[in-house]
């Protein structure tokens, strides 16, 4: 019988991250944006000065085997209007044979409580507008999409001619 658990990632969990991460960006179409290796995405989570953390969903038998194949990647943020810090959520990714397993549910559920452990007065995400099926999840679930909001980003080539003008 298969059971799912939730854990803090660690470091031998990277290569499984980096995995689901280019599982993800397929998903998305948007693997022509992909550059995450096991080597450049370590550092971040648990070098001298991480900038993320993750949570693992694990597959279990009774055998003992485990197999990684769910994780949550966040980070702090700041709103200045509630003066108080943030979570907010990158990335969420369940393999699809473990999708409708309550996994999401459970990673999405953990990192609210993290978010209030920690006194943030936010958790937020972005979700892309063609994603009906987790809109819907996430409205049920009690969250809000904000429909007036977009998202603004400078990156690459465009971000080093901005930084050049300035």
């Amino acid at each position: 019988m298969s059971t799912y658990t939730l854990r803090a990632a660690e470091p031998r969990d990277v290569p499984a991250i980096a995995g689901l991460i280019a599982e993800l960006a397929e998903f998305e179409n948007l693997t022509h944006l992909l550059q995450l290796t096991p080597e450049k995405l370590a550092p971040h989570l648990f070098g001298p000065r991480p900038v993320v953390e993750a949570l693992v969903g694990e597959v279990g038998e009774d055998d003992g085997s485990r197999e990684v194949i769910a994780f949550a990647l966040f980070f702090t943020n700041f709103s200045t209007f509630l003066a108080r810090p943030g979570l907010y959520l990158e990335d969420l990714y369940v393999r699809p044979a473990h999708r409708r397993s309550g996994l999401g549910k459970l990673l999405l559920t953990r990192l609210a409580e993290i978010a209030v452990e920690r006194d943030y007065g936010r958790f937020e995400w972005s979700v892309l507008d063609w994603n009906e099926d987790a809109i819907r999840f996430y409205e049920k679930m009690g969250a809000s999409v904000l429909p007036e909001w977009r998202i603004c980003r400078l990156t690459g080539e465009a971000l080093a001619a901005y930084k050049a003008k300035a």
